[in-house]
């Protein structure tokens, strides 16, 4: 496979490099009027010669740039929802052209749905909007994924709160998560990062499926997650929300933009959140959530001019957590026996600037710079044990993108360089390590009209620890029909995995920690998949159905086993994969509008994932993986009253079974002499919903999760003797807290 790809790329970009540098050039700009009659640029506007093959798109800021044609004279403009035009070229060169709404009429307003799948796009994304954001309070990053079906997210044990991603069949450490194209939630970060990125500060979230662009790196085995932050010179000059609910949590947020003139411009995102309330609904003498402060701010400065664009600025967090029993106080407790408690400080800074120096008169054509520093401190404890975490990790990547000989042919080039330094103890062991990964890379796109796209990628690093590696990867779109689009992807990933940070649930336990079979090597996946988009009309209605189908094989992956225990001890082991590990995902999801105001979603996902297990115990064989419910059903449905005053949205999850684990079951199979027994989860029913209601300044909302009041019965084993060797809060597969009622309010004021 890799030789094959190697060779279509070489052969492809060959091809084109032959084609001629020096055509003549038309350019031109292309808007829309708004009601008051203000242009705003179009973006990803077809431009194409009249029958022929010779065309372009719009870039962001609405130009164009296309190479004369000695076939036609005729100039197609051609855009989704708007009328096609064209234009008969003599001796002009320059050209602004502005667009009409297709079928524009006094009284039509024309809505989109809260979530879109970029069509244009070779690689399978789903943009999440603010409208789907404002479905939900969506407190943070790992609450805006509740009405998407791709995501699920749920607790990594009963104690700590950490929240983990579910993707594709696997973990969210397999995903790569920037931040406005900065990988971001990775290393000790995957531990709680999910909390870090608070819902008011995100402008919108793109979800892409399968191997990811060589651009962005190469620790991308199942997808990426993008998250684009509100910018400094966004039209909210001031944006206030204060949420708080039944339990006691409570949060305040404030954004302020300033325009300080015409070039200049600021931001400050700020956010602060706490819940001091001990609650144990369940009665096991823990608390159901740790009790918690977070302190949260970003400061960003922006400068745009017609020919360069710079934005830098500063992000720092602090929280501080405390759980376990509901008798625990660490000034009085901790390193005792008579309360078991956990606590975690976690301090982080960073510093970020992004530079693009922008050609005017040439669009297709850019220069930019990211750069990243950020330290990441957290120190841990579990009862007796203890973990201590660092990590100092630069980032910098120069990206030049152009085109050969036209716009169909647009390639992107460049050098980035990543250093991760890491400290790390648990109980009496140093952990260290230090990688240094320079790395350049080259992503070629071919686009012929809107029946073709094709993105092959090749990127070469080099790890100090590990060695040379090459990451070739290749996305391809074809618009069969009108309304038809079929994705194909395939390519591989690396990452060196985090023991720790990673299965940080399986900590709270009783377990003996060993590492087994030497040094844990990078874990090495290819991931292929396949996806349908299918657009029709139905009963006078709109709809979207998108079928997609995604499998991850791993060449290595790190295996975190908890499913043996012996009459000495119940033990976590992390060694290096022996044989097959696989994921298999597939998914279909129906989007529509049955109404003008009613938005309606729904899906199902079935995961099939296994994994090569039992090496410390000589019981070498394939098992299902733990905490993976193997199907889930998603239904939403949004309504929404004329002028936007009133909106209701309302979510159903079905949640299948999940494979689980009990070190007492596993200890009596071990001494009986008998095959580890095969456990599974009870599947359940989650419900969410919340109504909104806007004024002329601030909107207030009321909303509930898990409205259907599940609780996992006994999440935590053992409860009762938290300091034995059997004692387990990490095998939580549902909610650990019932029904929850939420309110705030929303205040914005516009430039």
């Amino acid at each position: 496979m890799k030789t094959k790809i190697a060779v279509l790329f070489i052969l492809i970009t060959h091809c084109f490099l032959l084609t001629t540098l020096n055509a003549q050039r038309v350019t031109g700009t292309v808007y829309e009027r708004n009601e008051a009659g203000k242009k705003s640029a179009l973006v990803g506007v077809n431009v194409f010669w009249s029958g022929t093959s010779l065309a372009t798109i719009t870039d962001s800021v609405g130009k164009f740039n296309i190479a004369r044609s000695a076939k036609s004279n005729v100039l197609v403009l051609s855009y989704i929802g708007f009328k096609t035009d064209s234009i008969k070229v003599t001796s002009e060169s320059n050209f602004e052209i502005v667009m009409k709404p297709q079928g524009q009429l006094g009284e039509v307003i024309v809505r989109a749905t809260s979530t879109q799948i970029d069509r244009l796009n070779p690689i399978q994304t789903e943009i999440i909007t603010t409208k789907a954001l404002a479905k939900a309070a969506c407190c943070n990053l790992s609450e805006s994924f509740e009405t998407n079906a791709s995501v699920s997210v749920s607790y990594s044990d009963a104690v700590t709160g950490a929240k983990q991603i579910q993707f594709l069949g696997l973990g969210g450490q397999y995903v790569q998560t920037n931040v406005e194209n900065v990988p971001t939630i990775r290393g000790l970060a995957s531990t709680f990062g999910m909390n870090y990125i608070p819902g008011t500060w995100i402008q919108s979230i793109d979800v892409a499926k399968g191997a990811g662009s060589v651009v962005n790196g190469y620790e991308s085995l199942t997808g990426a997650i993008n998250v684009e932050l509100v910018k400094p010179d966004a039209r909210e000059k001031m944006y206030f929300n204060a949420y708080v609910n039944h339990l006691g949590r409570g949060e305040l947020n404030l954004n302020i933009n300033r325009k300080l003139s015409e070039k200049w411009s600021t931001g400050f995102l700020t956010h602060v959140s706490t819940l001091q309330n001990r609650i144990d609904h369940n009665g096991d003498g823990f608390m159901d959530l740790p009790l918690y402060t977070q302190f949260n701010g970003i400061n960003r400065w922006q400068y745009k001019s017609d020919k360069i664009m710079v934005q830098f600025g500063v992000k720092a967090l602090a929280e501080n957590r405390i759980g376990g029993q509901i008798g625990f106080y660490p000034s009085e407790h901790r390193g005792t026996a008579k309360f078991y408690g956990f606590g975690n400080q976690t301090n982080r800074i960073e510093l970020f600037s992004k530079t693009a120096k922008l050609y005017q008169d040439q669009p297709y054509k850019g220069l930019g710079l990211i750069l990243n520093a950020s330290q990441h401190n957290t120190d841990s404890y579990f009862g007796f044990a203890n973990y201590d975490g660092r990590q100092r990790t630069l980032y910098g990547n120069l990206i030049y993108q152009s085109i050969i000989s036209n716009t169909n042919h647009q390639f992107k080039t460049g050098l980035s360089y990543l250093l991760d330094d890491y400290r790390e103890t648990y109980k009496d062991s140093l952990m260290t390590r230090t990688e240094s990964v320079p790395g350049a890379f080259f992503e070629y796109t071919f686009n012929h009209l809107e029946k073709f796209t094709l993105v092959a990628g090749l990127r070469a690093d080099y790890n100090n620890l590990f060695g040379a590696f090459v990451t070739p990867r290749l996305h391809a779109r074809w618009q069969l029909l009108e309304h038809t689009a079929l994705r194909i992807s395939a390519g591989r990933g690396q990452r060196t995995p985090n023991a720790f940070a990673e299965n940080y649930g399986y900590l709270v336990s009783g377990r003996a920690v060993r590492f087994w079979g030497g040094r844990i090597n990078p874990e090495v996946s290819w991931n292929y998949g396949i996806s349908l988009t299918q657009t029709f009309h139905w009963f006078d209605k709109h709809w979207d159905v998108v079928v997609d189908y995604y499998r991850t094989n791993f060449q290595n992956q790190l295996i975190a086993d908890t499913d043996h225990a012996t009459p000495l001890a119940s033990h976590l082991y992390f060694y290096n994969l022996k044989g097959k590990s696989y994921s298999n995902s597939f998914q279909v999801e129906l989007n529509t509008l049955l109404s003008k105001r009613t938005e309606v979603k729904l899906a199902y996902r079935l995961f099939d994932v296994w994994q090569t297990m039992g090496q410390p115990a000589n019981d070498v064989r394939l098992m299902q993986r733990m905490m993976i419910p193997r199907e889930r059903i998603l239904f939403n449905i949004g309504y929404t009253l004329p002028y936007d005053k009133w909106k209701a949205d309302l979510t159903f999850q079905w949640n299948g079974k999940a494979r689980i684990n009990d070190p007492m079951k596993s200890l009596q199979a071990t001494v009986d002499r008998k095959p580890m027994p095969i456990l599974y989860s009870q599947s359940f029913i989650n419900i969410n919903g919340q109504v909104s209601r806007a004024f002329k300044k601030f909107e207030v909302y009321l909303g509930g999760e898990n409205l259907a009041n599940f609780k996992q019965m006994n999440p935590i084993i053992h409860a009762e003797d938290p300091f034995s060797k059997y004692f387990d809060a990490g095998q939580t597969w549902g909610p650990v807290v019932g029904r929850v009622i939420y309110a705030g309010i929303r205040i914005k004021v516009k430039d």
